[in-house]
């Protein structure tokens, strides 16, 4: 059985993508929502694709600290990129996601790094949330 760990609770409100506003309920996250310049819209402000990046970003990377951790790989400069794409369906008039994550560090060779990145895949929530559903790919670069 699992426990109870954290509940994030987010309200959006108004237009969603187009306008609207995001508000965590202890008021740390308070954004304002805008469909990106590059889909037509006015930008300025962020938007879902760019906070599930941050998301999932930071997750990667505290899995990639804990898989270094759990083989006493000692990581430096550790940094994780993450792209999450938007397409659309046009034949079946839908969106959908994928997802890449960059891994930057240094202090380990290219096979390790590269194990890193796999095993981190296999621990991060992010990505057993989307498994089989988000395309996604991932690799590492030692800086």
């Amino acid at each position: 059985m699992t426990e109870n760990t954290y509940t994030a609770v987010v309200t959006a409100a108004g237009e969603g993508r187009n306008g609207g506003r995001a508000l965590s309920d202890d008021g740390l996250l308070d954004v304002t929502l805008a469909i990106p310049k590059a889909m037509g819209g006015v930008g300025g402000a962020t938007n879902p694709e760019q906070l599930l990046a941050a998301g999932w970003a930071s997750c990667f990377l505290g899995a990639v600290k804990r898989v270094a951790a759990q083989k006493k790989v000692p990581v430096t400069n550790l940094a994780v990129i993450a792209d999450v794409t938007l397409h659309h369906d046009t034949q079946l008039d839908e969106f959908l996601l994928s997802a890449a994550l960059h891994i930057e560090l240094s202090g380990v060779d290219q096979q390790t790094a590269d194990e890193l990145g796999a095993g981190a895949h296999q621990i991060c929530p992010y990505s057993k949330a989307t498994r089989d559903n988000v395309p996604v790919t991932i690799d590492a670069t030692v800086v």
